[in-house]
């Protein structure tokens, strides 16, 4: 790891997926939940091993063993500080109004959808973890932002349930309905003047409702329905593109996970922490980039003698 570290950061890149420096930070943040003592029988194992041996099983899914309190304490620290939705109007509005810049698509609160997590059928387990594609799994339902970045997670379910059964029983809906989270009142789009709820959206496979929004399903369709389905599929792709990021990401997603259904939800909480993590580091170099670029457009460049802008 040091010597990935000092001479070839792309290659420790390739063998934890995150970089030296958010390594660094993660070990700082874990030690007082993974550091052990020395014993006369034996000599604790370093954080820094712990942690590199965890990533590296995230990024690859190799077989590893006894990982599971680790996985755990990385959801235990970063959990509530990388999931997790707004709970004021304004925050709400924020992901609106990344949802209109960059998918052109208003009122927007969350892109919603769920993956199958492969697993290895559990004794005794009956039908509860096989789905309708062929094999046994557990959902993760998500709701994603306009950053690729997840909002709010369930993970566990059999995937014998639909992404639409977990979502009528989960928490996140029930705080919709109950309106105690922040959602904005309704304002008019952009250009009109009649009041619009804020919703999530969703494929076909949800049930329409005032704060959920899917596509024109009857044909044939006009063509302002048909132009209103496509933008709301580009904007739904958010979803379908995280989930494409993590799993290639995080490589043990792509394989059956032989590890009971218990800890291999805490293994896809580990790897959203970290997923998220990533985005924030993203984002702010983004940020910095835009900050930077004003700049940059008008450095004097010294060119035969005059000055030049570049």
């Amino acid at each position: 790891m040091h010597l990935l570290r000092n001479e070839d950061v792309q290659g420790f890149r390739n063998f934890t997926r995150i970089t030296p420096a958010m390594f660094a930070e993660m070990v700082t943040r874990l030690t007082p939940r993974l550091q052990k003592y020395d014993t006369w029988y034996r000599k604790a194992l370093p954080v820094g091993l712990k942690v590199a041996i965890t990533m590296r099983y995230l990024a690859s899914g190799d077989s590893y063993h006894s990982l599971m309190y680790l996985f755990y304490a990385i959801y235990a620290e970063y959990g509530e500080e990388t999931i997790s939705n707004p709970s004021t109007p304004e925050g709400w509005k924020g992901i609106a109004q990344t949802f209109s810049d960059r998918w052109n698509f208003h009122h927007c609160l969350g892109a919603l959808d769920g993956k199958h997590i492969r697993i290895k059928a559990p004794a005794n387990c009956g039908s509860q973890f096989y789905n309708y594609k062929g094999y046994n799994s557990i959902v993760l339902l998500a709701l994603v932002d306009g950053n690729y970045k997840f909002r709010w997670v369930e993970v566990g379910a059999g995937g014998a349930s639909s992404d639409a059964q977990i979502w009528n029983t989960c928490s996140l809906k029930e705080a919709i309905d109950d309106e105690n989270i922040g959602i904005p009142p309704d304002e008019p789009l952009p250009h009109d003047d009649r009041d619009i709820p804020y919703f999530v959206i969703a494929d076909a496979a949800f049930a329409l409702r005032t704060t959920l929004m899917k596509p024109f399903g009857a044909k044939p369709l006009t063509m302002e329905e048909r132009i209103f389905n496509y933008r709301l599929s580009r904007a739904r792709r958010c979803v379908e593109n995280a989930f494409g990021i993590l799993a290639n990401r995080f490589r043990c997603l792509l394989s059956a996970m032989a590890q009971v259904p218990s800890t291999v939800e805490t293994i896809v909480l580990a790897c959203l922490c970290i997923h998220n993590l990533l985005r924030d580091q993203a984002s702010a170099e983004q940020v910095f980039l835009l900050l930077l670029l004003p700049d940059m457009m008008h450095t004097k460049v010294q060119k035969d003698g005059e000055e030049t802008v570049e």
